[in-house]
């Protein structure tokens, strides 16, 4: 009884709730102790409003102290008119110049005004789109201003993104196939190209106002 008190405790105490059947809650509207700025050591320039976690998104990307492997992660969206953002995986942390930004080492659930967005856009830069690798199948995204719900599932090499239930791209993950598409992105010579396995996982904060809400992770075996 004392050992399950004092880990009850300690996931209290961290911010870190674990829910039924192997859910954790990263971000449950209250605080953002499982979070950080990227290379940086607190959550500077992110802030909590009416539940949602929210950025100006001039201050740098928000990552998660932990890293992860395998896992389902689940959140709910909301990008303004015209507004651009992201989640991002894998994401690898280190002084090195080379890693300047979240997205130099890892692949990106794009997050985007669809229809409103002021520059013409590709395939690969739609919501649910892995970001300038693979489009998403269809757009199942809502209008900008309304809450969407997102999934990234990674299990080994297999990757799938879903939108709002429909499931818009699915990869593998460091094949050669997926090496061929890097080579003909911008990320071919970034560190993005070395596939690896763990990584943190990042909420992008890109010139735009972003929300994201109700966050949780299920890490897989």
């Amino acid at each position: 009884m004392r050992i399950l008190i004092s880990l009850l405790l300690f996931f209290l105490l961290s911010g870190q709730i674990i829910g039924q059947k192997g859910w954790t809650m990263l971000f449950d509207g209250s605080n953002l102790s499982q979070w950080h700025t990227y290379k940086n050591k607190d959550a500077s320039g992110w802030m909590i409003e009416n539940g949602a976690v929210t950025s100006d998104g001039k201050s740098g990307d928000l990552v998660t102290n932990k890293d992860f492997t395998n896992f389902i992660l689940e959140f709910d969206f909301k990008i303004q008119p015209k507004g651009n953002s992201g989640v991002i995986y894998k994401v690898l942390e280190t002084d090195d110049k080379a890693f300047f930004s979240t997205y130099a080492s890892g692949p990106e659930y794009q997050i985007i005004d669809d229809t409103g967005y002021p520059d013409k856009l590709n395939e690969t830069q739609k919501t649910g789109s892995n970001y300038d690798i693979y489009p998403p199948s269809s757009i199942a995204s809502k209008p900008a201003g309304e809450w969407n719900h997102g999934l990234i599932k990674v299990s080994g090499k297999k990757v799938t993104h879903v939108v709002n239930g429909v499931n818009v791209v699915h990869y593998e993950y460091g094949t050669p196939a997926w090496q061929t598409a890097v080579a003909k992105s911008k990320f071919a010579t970034w560190p993005y190209a070395h596939s690896h396995a763990a990584g943190k996982i990042a909420l992008q904060g890109h010139n735009d106002p972003v929300y994201f809400k109700n966050i949780k992770i299920k890490e897989l075996r």
